[in-house]
């Protein structure tokens, strides 16, 4: 009964994270400048885990460690790949950035080999190397996209991807201060909010979600909660279940981001984005952490 419920929050994370990705281009289809949305994006998500940290009573960390480890993940793993996600996002169809998040696995591996935290295997090297493949499958053929002007934006969605894998490679290799994941994802997302505001306000892109409440600032708000709580529960799952076990909502995230694309958006792609997709997905089983790794 346990490994059915685990069986079944894993398919709810992933169904759930992946309508991040189409909402994330609804929030920005009416010319939002990507600080403004990652600032009320961070608004949220602060009130939503400082919430659930305070109920759970405890506080906000505020030794060298801890705020080292806030400015690390806010700079790495929001303001820069949210940055990039919302530019791109705006111009790429939200199935291919689904499927490009998927690539995230595939870039910590090398990043893990050259800090010594992971070993070589051959079977990675390959998942890597099919990882590259899918993405050229996407870049290359004039067919594959809606535009082939769009093509030009690829390198800058794949920033996201890199960051992530950075931020997650620093997190295995320098851990959390002590911290648990959602406390320390609150200071995270306060500092960012910190850091955000001053950048908001010099490119003049300041916004009141409220004024005008309409379809894409109700994407935000929406997808920000999402983010917030399905943090909170992957934590819960993977505490209760493994990391390993965890690790398999990404193949839920990049199917259901292509279904919610295809649902909410319109989308549709072409033979080679499907192609794409399967040997990305090869790649990622192949690049999946083994058991040691991932329980660290």
């Amino acid at each position: 009964m346990t490994q059915a419920k685990n069986v079944g929050l894993l398919v709810v994370l992933g169904i759930g994270w992946g309508s991040t990705q189409p909402l994330g281009k609804i929030a920005a289809s009416t010319g939002h400048g990507p600080f403004a949305l990652i600032f009320w994006q961070l608004a949220i998500c602060t009130l939503v885990l400082g919430g659930i940290t305070l109920a759970r009573g405890r506080g906000l960390r505020r030794d060298r460690r801890a705020l080292v480890f806030y400015l690390v993940v806010a700079l790495v793993g929001t303001l820069i790949p949210n940055f990039t996600f919302y530019t791109s996002v705006a111009r790429l169809p939200a199935g291919i950035m689904s499927i490009l998040i998927s690539t995230v696995p595939l870039m910590a591996f090398p990043m893990s080999l050259l800090l010594g935290i992971d070993q070589f295997e051959g079977k990675r090297m390959v998942g890597l190397l099919l990882g590259l493949t899918g993405v050229a499958l996407i870049a290359l053929p004039q067919s594959s996209l809606p535009d082939p002007a769009m093509v030009a934006y690829l390198p800058l969605a794949m920033v996201g991807p890199l960051f992530y894998a950075g931020e997650g490679t620093f997190v295995s290799r320098y851990g959390m201060a002590g911290m648990d994941p959602v406390q320390a994802m609150f200071g995270a997302s306060l500092v960012g909010l910190i850091l955000c505001l001053p950048l908001v306000l010099a490119t003049g892109q300041w916004m009141d979600p409220l004024a005008g409440f309409g379809r894409a600032e109700q994407a935000l708000v929406l997808s920000s909660v999402l983010h917030a709580m399905l943090y909170a529960t992957y934590v819960g799952l993977a505490a209760r279940a493994g990391a390993v076990f965890a690790t398999q909502t990404s193949y839920v995230v990049t199917a259901a981001g292509l279904c919610w694309s295809i649902l909410l958006l319109g989308e549709r792609f072409s033979q080679w984005v499907w192609l794409a997709l399967a040997v990305m997905l090869v790649g990622l089983s192949l690049v999946q952490p083994r058991m040691r790794v991932a329980a660290a």
